[in-house]
């Protein structure tokens, strides 16, 4: 289902010769879209599902289909030294139809007051069509003084999203080239962060020097600013995976979305949270707003997936896991899950099937004997590779224990599950809702391997929040303004500038767009589009009917009422009369 204030970003097209500016175009239509996240009533579809339209030719309307908005914003940069121009324009998908578009040139180094104004624009034109929603005076803050140091920024963030080791270490060297230009670009510095996490997560980098890194960048960082997204999240991360303390990882999750409520990564980890303890309820709710923003993202379908999987809803894991698969066809723990869920079901064809030359087919076979055919013993030599397994930290799933935990081996796996739990491994976070683990739910002390500080009871959710607001106008105010705008039009006749805007009706009636805005959505109960071009129809009607412009085009009448295209003219125009402007004026002349 479509919002009604909604809009993709498509990512914009490289027209500049060197190919080299594909970073900076993808870099552009980041910010565009995290300053259009800012925005609380405007649905903005995340970067992951915008770029999976990159490099395709799509019909706009089935991309609107696929990712549930109303708009679509696409464009091109070219870049020639130190001058950038950018084109923009909006396109209706439910049809198809170009409603705005713009022109910007500007010098290079005015490329942050370049975002903010065409982010703004952007906002505006879509509340002229679709509906209100308050738009703040900005929404993007410069974050360095140094456009070099920007564009090394966002070449290190290009590379940070390929999220391979090579391209981390390759984002990290552009980061700190970044910081060499301007030592307190705090942006570079939250990159470094992320990018050492990662790598000393994966097992890329040492624990300790991967530690003194992070530390190290995210205490240059906090000096700095500490009101980005990317500052709480830190620590989101730390406390989460860490240090498995979730009682304040609850709390700093919540400190990123009071910043921007759609910031995916703290989305992310809130599911990861509430799965963790079993509130399923909770992990659905947030694993929505994932799918809504981000609906193309493989990650996003698997940790949904991964909700039903762990309430033992296989046949649902299975059909978002194939999802993930089909998005990416390389995410090895999407096939992983698929095979546990196959087991699960005992479907031995399909498991053989489509498992047989995957590199583990061993383990999975194993598995599958241990779960549905009462297989009770192993080999020594496997035996033993599996008990030694606590010491190697690369395995993505953790066959092994779950082959021990289902034959007779179950002290053996309980053992390692301790091993595990003690190292704090993110394999193992759902150790107790894992329905492969049920066996090891027998041993007195499996509960006790680690006791969550975090209660559900302490908090309260957002989707239990009833927010109450004041109205922008009170009832006096509405009625006072209502009448101020139609004087207004009446005497003045704005409506016949083409270029009329929210902007320039709050400069003559002085008071804010978000109130004119408000005003004409909310109390007249028109979008601004349609509430100018009433008046514009309206003239076309009395001047079309008067015998001195019989003279004139219809679509000269038109431009002469304010339109300023010919198929917003057509269309508006047989949208509220039933019949196109020729066959009225040539039904009312006679």
């Amino acid at each position: 289902m479509k919002e009604r204030n909604s809009i993709a970003v498509l990512p914009f097209i490289n027209r500049s010769n060197d190919i080299e500016n594909e970073y900076f175009c993808d870099g552009i239509t980041e910010e565009i879209i995290n300053a259009l996240t800012k925005i609380k009533q405007l649905k903005v579809i995340a970067r992951t599902s915008s770029f999976a339209f990159k490099g395709k030719k799509i019909d706009i309307r089935k991309i609107g289909e696929q990712l549930g908005v109303n708009t679509i914003l696409e464009g091109s940069i070219k870049k020639s030294q130190e001058i950038v121009r950018i084109t923009a324009q909006l396109i209706d998908a439910n049809d198809g139809s170009h409603y705005w578009s713009k022109k910007f040139d500007r010098e290079l180094i005015n490329i942050f007051d370049l975002e903010d104004e065409i982010s703004i624009a952007i906002a505006d034109e879509i509340r002229n069509n679709f509906g209100h929603f308050e738009v703040q005076d900005h929404l993007i803050k410069q974050p360095t003084n140094s456009i070099d140091a920007y564009q090394l920024f966002l070449k290190g963030r290009f590379n940070q999203l390929q999220w391979t080791p090579d391209a981390l270490k390759k984002a990290i060297n552009f980061y700190n080239e970044a910081i060499s230009l301007d030592v307190n670009y705090a942006k570079a510095y939250y990159g470094n962060v992320q990018c050492y996490e990662l790598l000393t997560t994966w097992g890329y980098m040492s624990k300790e020097e991967g530690t003194e890194k992070v530390f190290l960048n995210l205490m240059n960082a906090k000096e700095i600013d500490t009101h980005l997204p990317e500052y709480p999240m830190c620590y989101v991360n730390k406390c989460f995976w860490r240090e498995w303390d979730f009682k304040s990882t609850y709390h700093y999750i919540k400190d990123v979305l009071a910043i921007n409520p759609n910031y995916i990564d703290a989305l992310d980890v809130m599911v990861k949270l509430f799965m963790a303890h079993g509130h399923f309820n909770e992990a659905i709710f947030y694993g929505k707003k994932l799918l809504e923003i981000d609906p193309l993202s493989a990650n996003n379908q698997y940790i949904f997936a991964n909700i039903y999987y762990y309430k033992g809803d296989f046949d649902i894991t299975l059909h978002h896991i194939t999802k993930a698969i089909h998005l990416r066809p390389d995410f090895d723990l999407a096939y992983h899950k698929k095979a546990v869920c196959l087991i699960a079901l005992n479907k031995r064809e399909q498991l053989e099937n489509e498992f047989q030359f995957n590199p583990l087919w061993e383990k999975i076979q194993l598995l599958n004997e241990a779960v549905n055919e009462n297989r009770n013993s192993l080999p020594k030599e496997v035996l033993s590779n599996f008990l030694s397994n606590h010491l190697k930290r690369d395995q993505l799933t953790l066959f092994e224990l779950f082959i021990l935990a289902n034959t007779n081996y179950t002290n053996e796996a309980f053992e390692l599950l301790k091993q595990f739990v003690s190292q704090k491994r993110g394999q193992i976070l759902n150790y107790k809702q894992e329905p492969l683990l049920k066996p090891l739910r027998a041993f007195n002390d499996f509960y006790n391997l680690h006791v969550s500080n975090f209660s559900i009871d302490e908090i309260v959710d957002n989707q239990k929040t009833i927010e109450t607001t004041k109205p922008l106008l009170l009832e006096e105010e509405q009625k006072e303004l209502q009448n101020k705008l139609a004087a207004y039009f009446k005497e003045e006749k704005p409506y016949l500038d083409a270029s009329l805007s929210l902007s320039t009706i709050s400069e003559k009636l002085e008071i804010s767009t978000n109130k004119v805005s408000f005003l004409i959505n909310e109390v007249i109960g028109m979008n601004f589009n349609n509430y100018v071009n009433s008046y514009r129809l309206n003239h076309f009607k009395t001047i079309a009917l008067d015998p001195k412009n019989s003279h004139l085009t219809i679509l000269g009448l038109a431009y002469d009422s304010g339109f300023n295209s010919k198929s917003v003219f057509n269309t508006y125009f047989k949208k509220v009369e039933g019949n196109t402007p020729s066959q009225w004026v040539k039904y009312n002349k006679n």
